[in-house]
């Protein structure tokens, strides 16, 4: 993901993806800054998961548990779901893809804000369960990629066909994976 992120430093308008989005940067005039601010944002929010569940840090490090997970809550709410909402509009592969992604973003926003006020009534239960739920669709992000490999490796569809799948493929099993988890952790 890093790597991928990196191709948009420059913050060009045809940088990677954008060559093919040409028509959106050049026709919507906020697109393109929205899109720089998802790229930027989500790629901190994976970073950030990835220190909250970690065991050593929850129990030796809280402030820095707290922190960070201020830090997600603030980026996923106030900039990354809802980039990814605008973009998500947007999509390539059609209205099926489309609301999938808008969807994806409505989940990720409401799931983080539960954990959000969760923690507030001091719920540790269905915080952690509702930030299990925040990071798996954070997470799409990078499973989604791996479906694209894995599809395209395999079958060798047609680019929008990809998008159509992968658009459900990216966070759907996440989401599964992870109610199975809280299912049997007995998190509630």
């Amino acid at each position: 993901m890093l790597n991928i992120t990196l191709k948009y430093v420059s913050f060009d308008s045809d940088a990677a993806f954008l060559q093919i989005k040409q028509t959106e940067v050049n026709t919507i005039s906020p697109y393109l800054f929205i899109f720089y601010v998802h790229v930027c944002s989500a790629i901190f929010t994976l970073f950030a998961g990835f220190t909250q569940f970690n065991d050593r840090i929850l129990k030796r490090k809280t402030r820095i548990h707290k922190n960070v997970g201020k830090l997600y809550v603030l980026v996923v709410l106030l900039l990354a779901a809802p980039s990814g909402f605008f973009i998500g509009l947007f999509a390539n592969g059609g209205f099926y893809a489309k609301v999938s992604f808008v969807t994806l973003s409505i989940l990720w926003f409401y799931f983080t804000l539960k954990a959000f006020l969760e923690i507030k009534k001091r719920q540790i239960n269905k915080h952690k369960a509702f930030m299990l739920r925040s990071f798996a669709l954070a997470f799409s992000a990078i499973t989604l990629r791996l479906w694209k490999v894995i599809l395209v490796y395999l079958f060798h569809p047609s680019p929008m066909d990809v998008y159509q799948i992968i658009a459900w493929l990216g966070w759907i099993p996440n989401l599964l994976l992870i109610e199975y988890f809280i299912y049997k952790q007995k998190i509630k």
